[in-house]
């Protein structure tokens, strides 16, 4: 094989790598997303929800991704409206270069994601990175430090929701196996009462309206 040969099956190779980068970043491309956006706190909500209310098997997890990435897509269009506006839009009609969009791009996201950070979490991260503490400020942050002190502070957030819908459940159920244990009916399953009740509160109160006004104004 001569050098020619070798040069021909090189360049035939780099296209091949390209690509092949290129279907490894797709593919981790949704994680990324969801790693940045409102996405985490709003699912772990919803699945605190539905456990909370006792019908795991009842509300396919489909639907409630479904809504929760519409909810994060609600949450998050001033962030994609401004990327849109002064990154996107310059950028393809080429009056800035791909580092000036890049740098446009990531302000609105690292403004969302510290204003949703808690100040411990972002701490944690940078303590235990090997930046300089005394040069890093909000503006030059990078997100390799703030994206995993964002996701840490959501799941937090989400727990804390999710422990206060489970507290006036939690009643019912412990009002339903008090009053069924003072009857004597012991062979009487308790999910068999408590779960209907817990439907009719969930429905008297508009839960799901409830929910979501929450979940919106929590990240105003």
């Amino acid at each position: 094989m001569g050098v020619n040969d070798l040069i021909q099956n090189a360049s035939e190779l780099v296209p091949t790598m390209k690509m092949l980068v290129a279907l490894t970043f797709l593919m981790f491309l949704p994680s990324v997303i969801f790693m940045m956006t409102s996405f985490i706190r709003i699912v772990i909500t919803f699945s605190f929800a539905k456990s909370a209310i006792g019908v795991s098997q009842n509300i396919p997890n489909q639907i409630l991704i479904g809504l929760a990435i519409f909810m994060t897509m609600f949450i998050m269009s001033p962030v994609t409206s401004d990327i849109n506006e002064n990154a996107l839009k310059p950028y393809l009609e080429q009056q800035i270069t791909t580092e000036e969009a890049l740098e446009k791009a990531e302000k609105p996201i690292r403004e969302f994601l510290l204003n949703q950070t808690l100040e411990k979490d972002l701490e944690l991260f940078v303590s235990t990175s090997s930046l300089d503490e005394s040069e890093l400020t909000k503006e030059n942050m990078p997100l390799s430090v703030l994206v995993p002190a964002f996701a840490i502070s959501e799941l937090k957030t989400g727990f804390q929701i999710g422990f206060i819908i489970y507290l006036p459940f939690i009643v019912i159920d412990l009002f339903v196996a008090s009053c069924l244990t003072a009857m004597g009916m012991f062979m009487l399953p308790p999910a068999m009462i408590s779960t209907p009740l817990k439907l009719l509160l969930f429905i008297l109160v508009d839960g799901w309206n409830l929910l979501s006004h929450s979940l919106i104004t929590s990240f105003m």
